[in-house]
């Protein structure tokens, strides 16, 4: 047929397909994974983290957001700011010096590598400790860069040229020439640990040795003109403002204040205080000695804690007058800064708010306010504060609903500071989001949260916590913020994060809104489902339950996971906002594998590996019970808990399956046409142990057995008005596809709205699809008359969707993880279908329908969009089922990433790149999310060409950093493969790792299968 399609149409389709798909990955959302450093520029007003990956990130306010890679994947390990440059220097474990310029290019502004690195070089033979960087100071007039090493050499670095500049080199035989002699023969420098610049005089920097020894070096007359003898190693330095004090912390949780004079070339300190002591107390490792108007200084540390009590705490306390506050963090500390009101030129600091990088939060606190609370921070959000479970993307939020949600959040929040975020650099251009859009995330603590995911920022709006319903260990009170009166130290905690769930069954795995009714379902790992409405009050409730037994008392089975979780008998008082009434508790309590809500009909769906079910939540009972659970399917008995059980088990069922057909391979053939396909299985699999690791990489379809494990495994729900019992009546339905590859479709009787109370809703078997070749059923969709899929419930009613050609024929669309097949409706007969596997050895793991507009005409279509095992998204037209587009997204390696993708309606996507990162992506050529940001640079700096890395653009960019996040099993970057780390949480369900396990291992199997060509269907009611 394609010798006859007209060369014309090809053109104008490829014309189009060019307007309405492009892929971009466009931004992260979350905090920064394994942060390593950080920086900041007051005049700029802009912060940088650098991570272990070589990234690094700079922010601005809201919205302004830069990002640039380093081309080693090496940790940056320090950050400093050129004064009044637009640049900034990173120091990387390689002991590498890169330097960074922010540029303007048409109108916006970037973040560039520029062409040069460094490294410092030492004399032939000499040990590397020589030129091993420590410290780095670049100097105020931005024309210099002083480098501490370990040896305790100062060289000097000539910017923006980095060349040494041997003649003002600092050696330590020159710092002790003005040492006396009795300190001198003591002990030795030790590497620079500190280097900071008088902040009244230029030409004077003050140095501070490991060993304890501190001088204050005149550039000009290159030499020691005081000498600050500690007896405690050095860990870091301050300089006060007015420059009359320096300030230094030591190893055993002491600082010292020294006096600087014309006077006394040699002070002694004028104090030497342990806060924290009498007894051994760790390093404070950073110090900052803050000047007011008012005269009484703020003192800022980090550590400091007794060793023996306190000593696995990470703290930073902040001393104003008689107050003292340490603030207990979750996460090992990374650095701090403390931004202040005072410009260069003031006699004050006057310190407004205190940010804090953590390895797993940014905490800002507001140092103006009594208290001292916490201020909200606007990106860099701890997503993983507990970790990531499951995720719901639901574009064009009503204003009505989206007011009420802010609400709600906004009486959860009263703990936080009005303060704005103190960190205002740049200027936003990006222009307002079209519309409003939420991201909703299910947590391992039972708790749902919502994020503004309009824009560039990924902000909190609200959370709601279901573990008040039920007995647990758990603590739920979130009030971090007490202080005990008379405890010492004075801890308090502060932050989100808190990975540690005390009763891991309260973790969310899926999650349904209806944004039109306000109702909220969610299904649990102990197969618990709950349903909630949105109150603007709160509300002293009594929440109604019910269990439903999906076995349905079959004799011989016996559940071996986890116990279910004890609904409180009392009633719970709830806060404004999304409120519990009712709770299905399925049995047994297996994890929640599908959940769809029916608001206009009142009805909730919900699927586990044992079966499925529906439950009127208006008259609060039952309404269908399905099992589905194959009698041979043992694994399904286990619970999601029992991972190493699991994993043991289905690594023993894939050889015993393959010797199974090493024997039946032995047997003589017989006439029979099933005979013969055994046959040729056991041939196919007589050296698949040999060859197990190797990953398929194309086969056709699989005809599975039935015995696999999982087969009742529940993957998806659908509600549909449409065509099922004949073509002249349409009606309410649903559809259950399983593991297996079966298709289950009821039809429903939903009483009118005036007898919806007195009636009970009914449903009752219309029709059975078993796939051929029981490759699990991955999404199920009906297109109307006019090859549109079916609008949301509540859509039409709000005038927000055209309502559905219902006097056409309606089509059934059924998405496996092997192909795409159409099937007229009701008769249920095969119209068009599209073989995904025969293309290039791929399986379905995310579907989903998404809009896609042209960019330069009023023009629109709906697309099915589909990732792959191996990272790709393949975009296939409706309902001709044609092949469009494909980006390769996320690397095949990355299976978490792969599992945690959402799509939206408007052709965007998120996936995990971390456990606390999302990577935004747009297949829309019309909607991109994306920064524009402008931030004051020197002229020098304006209109340049951007240089390109290897020639890549953004979306490559994106794509190497994501690479490198160190959470995934493996790591591929530049094509080389390497170890990296295991997830610390796992996003999947049990049951799908499993069958990633299982696919692994059959993947031989599967390859030589595909030489035989054994695909189709199979019909209960008799179609083809």
């Amino acid at each position: 047929m394609k010798r006859f399609r007209r060369h014309g149409q090809d053109l104008q389709r490829d014309k189009l397909r060019h307007e309405l798909f492009q892929f971009n990955k466009t931004v992260e959302h979350g905090f920064t994974h394994q942060p390593s450093a950080l920086g900041y520029n007051s005049t700029l007003g802009l912060m940088a983290i650098g991570t272990r990956s070589g990234a690094l990130k700079l922010y601005g306010t809201p919205g302004v957001e830069f990002m640039g890679l380093h081309e080693e994947n090496n940790s940056v390990i320090q950050i400093h700011f050129l004064p009044e440059q637009g640049q900034l220097i990173t120091l990387l474990d390689d002991n590498s010096l890169h330097l960074w310029s922010l540029k303007q290019h048409e109108g916006l502004t970037i973040l560039e590598e520029e062409e040069k690195e460094f490294k410092l070089k030492g004399q032939p033979g000499a040990p590397p400790s020589v030129t091993s960087v420590t410290a780095a100071l670049p100097h105020s007039s931005g024309e210099v860069l002083y480098l501490g090493t370990e040896s305790g050499t100062i060289f000097v670095l000539e910017l923006p040229a980095c060349q040494v500049v041997e003649d003002k080199t600092v050696s330590p035989e020159e710092v002790l020439q003005r040492v006396p002699e009795e300190y001198k023969n003591r002990r030795s420098l030790g590497l620079v640990e500190a280097l900071k610049e008088h902040p009244r005089n230029p030409n004077q920097i003050l140095i501070g040795y490991n060993r304890g020894l501190i001088v204050l070096y005149d550039l000009q007359g290159c030499q020691a003109t005081h000498c600050f003898m500690g007896s405690q190693h050095l860990e870091n330095l301050y300089c006060q403002k007015d420059g009359r004090q320096i300030i230094s912390c030591h190893s055993d949780g002491s600082y010292c204040q020294w006096p600087v004079s014309s006077d006394n070339r040699q002070p002694e300190p004028l104090e030497n205080k342990v806060p924290y002591g009498p007894f051994p107390c760790k390093a404070i490792t950073k110090i900052q000695w803050l000047i007011t108007k008012h005269g009484t200084p703020f003192v800022v540390f980090q550590g400091g804690m007794p060793r023996a009590s306190y000593g696995d705490r990470h703290s930073i306390t902040v001393i104003h007058g008689s107050k003292q506050v340490a603030f207990d963090f979750t996460s090992r500390l990374i650095d701090f800064i403390v931004i202040c009101d005072g410009g260069p030129e003031s006699e004050y600091d006057d310190p407004r708010a205190l940010i804090v990088l953590a390895e797993e939060e940014l905490v800002g606190i507001d140092l103006k306010t009594d208290g001292w609370p916490m201020i909200q921070a606007p990106y860099l959000a701890s997503l993983h504060c507990s970790a990531i479970t499951c995720s719901h993307h639901v574009s064009s939020i009503p204003l009505k609903l989206w007011e009420r949600i802010i609400s709600a959040g906004n009486k959860q929040n009263t703990q936080y500071s009005k303060m704005r975020w103190p960190i205002s650099g740049g200027k936003n251009v990006a222009p307002d989001p079209p519309q409003r859009d939420l991201l909703l995330t299910g947590h391992e603590d039972g708790t749902v949260r919502f994020w503004d995911a309009s824009g560039v920022c990924l902000r909190s709006l609200y959370k709601v916590s279901t573990s008040g319903v039920f007995h647990t260990d758990a603590d739920h009170n979130d009030n971090m913020n007490q202080v005990g009166e008379e405890e010492w130290p004075p801890l308090r905690k502060i932050g989100c994060f808190d990975p540690y769930s005390d009763d891991p069954r309260l973790g969310i795995q899926k999650i349904h809104l209806c944004k039109y009714s306000g109702f909220l379902a969610v299904g649990g790992t102990a197969g618990q489902v709950l349903v909630m409405e949105l109150n603007d009050e709160a509300a002293d409730l009594m929440v109604d339950g019910m269990i439903v037994d999906l076995l349905q008392d079959q004799p011989g089975f016996r559940w071996k996971g986890h116990e279910r979780l004890n609904r409180k008998d009392e009633s719970v008082i709830f806060p404004p906002g999304f409120q519990p009434f009712v709770v299905v508790q399925c049995e047994p309590p297996a994890v929640i594998t599908s959940l769809v809500l029916h608001s206009e009909w009142k009805l909730v769906a919900f699927g586990t590996s044992h079966g499925f079910g529906i439950f009127d939540y208006q008259q609060k009972q039952q309404i269908l019970l399905r099992c589905t659970l194959n009698p041979t399917d043992q694994l399904a008995l286990e619970g999601p808990l029992s991972r190493v059980k699991s994993i043991k088990k289905s690594l023993r069922q894939s050889f015993r399956r393959i010797r199974r057909s090493r024997v039946s391979g032995r047997k003589p053939p017989t006439s029979s046409s099933a005979s013969k396909v055994d046959d040729a299985n056991a041939r196919f699999d007589q050296d698949a142990l040999h060859e197990m690791e190797l990953a398929p990489v194309q086969r056709k379809i699989e005809a599975r057995s039935a015995d696999d494990s999982f087969t009742g495994f529940v993957r998806t729900l659908y509600f549909a008005d449409t065509y099922l019992k004949d073509g002249s009546h349409y009606g309410p339905s649903l559809w259950a596809g399983t593991n297996g590859g079966c298709i289950y479709a009821y039809s429903l009787r939903i009483p009118s709205v005036e007898r919806r109370m007195e009636e009970t809703v009914f449903a009752e078997p219309a029709k059975e699809i078993q796939l051929m070749h029981r490759a699990p059923v991955v999404g199920i969709f009906i297109l109307d008359g006019r090859g549109i899929p079916l609008p949301e419930p509540l859509e039409v009613a709000h005038d927000l969707s055209k309502s559905p050609e219902m006097h056409g024929s309606h089509h059934l669309l059924v998405v496996s993880e092997e192909q795409f097949k159409i099937f007229t409706l009701p008769k249920v007969s095969t119209k068009v279908k599209l073989k995904l596997t025969a293309l290039d050895g791929s399986r379905v793991r995310k579907v989903s329908i998404s809009n896609f507009s042209s960019r330069t005409e009023e023009y629109s279509e709906s697309d099915l969009v589909v990732l792959t095992n191996l990272g790709d998204i393949h975009i296939v037209s409706l309902p001709l089922l044609r092949p469009q587009q494909r980006f390769s997204c996320i690397r095949k390696e990355d299976v978490s990433g792969i599992a945690s993708c959402a799509f939206t309606r408007y052709g965007q996507g998120f996936y995990l790149i971390s456990p606390s990162e999302f990577e935004r992506f747009s297949l829309s050529a019309k909607w991109v999310v994306e920064p524009q940001c402008v931030a004051e640079v020197p002229e020098g700096n304006r209109n340049s060409r951007p240089r390109q890395i290897k020639g890549m653009n953004r979306t490559a960019l994106k794509s190497r950093a994501s690479e490198r996040s160190g959470w995934m099993s493996r790591e591929v970057v530049d094509g080389e493969r390497k170890t990296g780390k295991m997830m610390e949480h796992a996003l999947l369900n049990d049951e799908v790792i499993l069958q990633e396990i299982q696919c692994t291992l059959e993947g031989s199997r599967q390859e030589r299968y595909s030489k035989k060509k054994i695909a189709g269907h199979r019909l209960t009611n008799g179609a083809e």
